[in-house]
């Protein structure tokens, strides 16, 4: 039987544009620094191993896709110098983040446990990633999900 996913197209796919913009692993390396508080260049750079180029890089295409704005600072008796912050466009990747997040405690956190949580600040309760549909309903499995043409969607021509 032939997938029904076949009928349409996957070029305008805003998946693959999304991973455009993170697919790369220092990506949300950096994402994870800025989330938790790290926004300077130096501070990321000794924190994460990432080469300076490549931290460069990274920082300016995240400042170019608009997911970080770059805020001047200066220490006394120093240079001007850039931190980055998260955008709204930025911080609507922190869910993203907590889910990928919660994958890695689930399945290659090492034995003692993750190296870092999330909580809500509020109670103190752990954050997770959850499906809920637009009514509101819990979506308790993955297949439950059925994954359907949006309306952006261009039918295929075989």
């Amino acid at each position: 039987m032939r997938p029904a996913a076949l009928n349409w197209s996957v070029e305008n796919c805003t998946i693959a544009r999304a991973m455009e913009v993170l697919g790369e692993r220092w990506t949300l390396v950096v994402l994870r620094e800025v989330f938790t508080g790290v926004r300077r260049f130096d501070d990321m750079r000794v924190r994460t191993g990432i080469p300076r180029q490549v931290l460069t890089n990274r920082l300016a295409s995240l400042v170019e896709q608009g997911v970080l704005s770059r805020e001047p600072y200066r220490e006394p008796g120093s240079r001007l110098r850039h931190e980055y912050r998260l955008t709204e466009k930025g911080l609507d990747l922190w869910p993203v983040l907590v889910a990928v997040l919660g994958w890695g405690d689930r399945y290659l956190a090492d034995a003692e446990g993750p190296p870092l949580s999330v909580t809500h600040r509020d109670c103190g309760a752990e954050v997770r990633a959850e499906l809920r549909c637009a009514d509101g309903h819990d979506v308790g499995r993955p297949r439950d999900v059925v994954p359907s043409p949006g309306p952006g969607a261009r039918r295929r021509t075989p």
